[in-house]
């Protein structure tokens, strides 16, 4: 689907330059002398590159067709993650790295939406907060309000989260993914 220059908003994702680019900022300016334009920050959703690019009302861009899909985490194979779409029944490796650091959070049998284009993955969403039971941390001694409010924490999966000092090993607590950040101790 084409769209105007000016049409073009954050989180939108285009084909430019054979490439396929997110919008991240977008500044729509009318300049005193010339057209309006927007300017807008692309990154590259394949290697990351940032770009600026100025848009006139006149330039039709494609505005590219991603597709969601759930599929649920398997297992660990070497450098490779195996997940199964949840409506085929299809299985499909990514590489850690594709995933990143939030890899960690990946426990069996959870669900995670896969971006896709053109049957291609290109991103993935884990859910925001998951459960871990907590493997090692400082015990919690009465009456010590003079050092900071929080302690390092290791979790199950050897992620470390900075908890509340009431916090004990062994106890279950929710985890923000994206912030890898303590929320509140698991019911």
């Amino acid at each position: 689907m084409k769209i105007s220059g000016n049409d073009i908003r954050p989180g939108n994702v285009i084909e430019y330059d054979s490439s396929l680019w997110v919008a991240v900022k977008t500044n729509k300016v009318k300049p005193g002398k010339g057209p309006a334009y927007n300017q807008v920050e692309l990154k590259n959703i394949i290697d990351g590159r940032k770009l600026n690019n100025r848009f006139g009302s006149d330039e039709r861009v494609e505005r590219a067709r991603i597709e969601h899909k759930d599929f649920q985490y398997l297992y660990k194979d070497g450098d490779q993650l195996v997940f199964m779409n949840n409506d085929t029944y299809e299985q499909i490796n990514l590489a850690e790295d594709f995933v990143g650091e939030r890899a960690a959070f990946l426990q069996d049998g959870m669900t995670v939406s896969l971006e896709m284009h053109e049957e291609r993955p290109i991103g993935i969403s884990l859910p925001d907060q998951v459960v871990l039971a907590v493997s090692e941390t400082e015990p919690h001694i009465k009456g010590q309000t003079a050092s900071s409010s929080y302690k390092p924490a290791m979790m199950e999966n050897g992620v470390r989260v900075m908890v509340p000092p009431f916090i004990a090993v062994g106890e279950r607590i929710v985890v923000d993914t994206s912030e890898i950040a303590y929320v509140r101790r698991a019911d």
